[in-house]
C-alpha cells in the first residue's frame, strides 16, 4: 500500500481527450521529466492508487496525454479529472540525480525537512499553504504550534538535501506572528 510519505505531488489530471480514454495532465516540472515515471498515482477515495500508461504524448512543454492499462473510455479516466497527480518520493530522487537539479521542484518534496532562521533551528515543514500566489511552508515547532513561513526564493540561505534541511534568512518578527 502506497502512503502519503512515500509520494509527491507533480502535477494535475485536466480532462479527458479523444474517446479512447485518454487524458491530458499539467505538470509542475518539464515533460520530458514527466515521462519518465514508472506509474502516476491519484487519491482514489483515500487510497492512493498507481496508474501505468500504454501511451504518454506531449501536448505542451507541461501538458502530456496520457492513455492508462485498463482505462479505455471517457467515463473511466472521467474520474481522474481535477485530482492531483503524484509520484514515488523515490523514483523522483533517482531521475533527479541522474538529469541533474531541477529548477521546478514541487513545494511539497520538502514536506519532512527540518527549517533554520541562519543557525536556529525553527521546526519541521509538514505541510503546504498553496491557497494564495505566496506559497507557505507549514512549520511544526518544537512546542506544537505551527508558524507560516514564505517559501520564497529569496529567503532560502542554502538547501541540505541530504540532512533534509532548509536555511533561511527570515525577516525579524515573522516567527512571532
Amino acid at each position: 500500500m502506497i502512503t502519503r510519505e512515500e509520494i509527491l505531488e507533480i502535477g494535475v489530471f485536466n480532462k479527458p481527450h479523444g474517446v479512447d480514454g485518454e487524458i491530458s495532465a499539467t505538470f509542475d516540472c518539464d515533460s520530458e521529466i514527466a515521462r519518465e515515471f514508472s506509474c502516476f498515482i491519484c487519491d482514489i477515495d483515500g487510497i492512493f492508487v498507481p496508474f501505468f500508461a500504454d501511451s504518454i504524448r506531449e501536448k505542451s512543454v507541461t501538458t502530456l496525454l496520457l492513455k492508462f492499462n485498463g482505462l479505455d473510455s471517457n467515463e473511466e479516466v472521467r474520474r481522474l479529472v481535477n485530482k492531483k497527480v503524484f509520484v514515488l518520493k523515490k523514483e523522483y530522487d533517482e531521475l533527479q540525480s541522474e538529469i541533474g537539479d531541477c529548477d521546478s521542484v514541487p513545494t511539497d518534496y520538502f514536506i519532512g525537512y527540518t527549517v533554520c532562521d541562519g543557525t536556529l533551528p525553527v521546526g519541521e515543514i509538514i505541510g503546504i499553504d498553496d491557497a494564495t500566489e505566496n506559497v507557505l511552508f507549514v512549520v511544526e515547532r518544537g512546542d506544537g504550534s505551527t508558524v507560516l513561513v514564505p517559501a520564497a526564493d529569496e529567503l532560502v540561505a542554502d538547501i541540505d538535501l541530504e540532512g533534509k534541511v532548509i536555511t533561511m534568512i527570515l525577516p525579524d518578527g515573522l516567527l512571532d506572528m
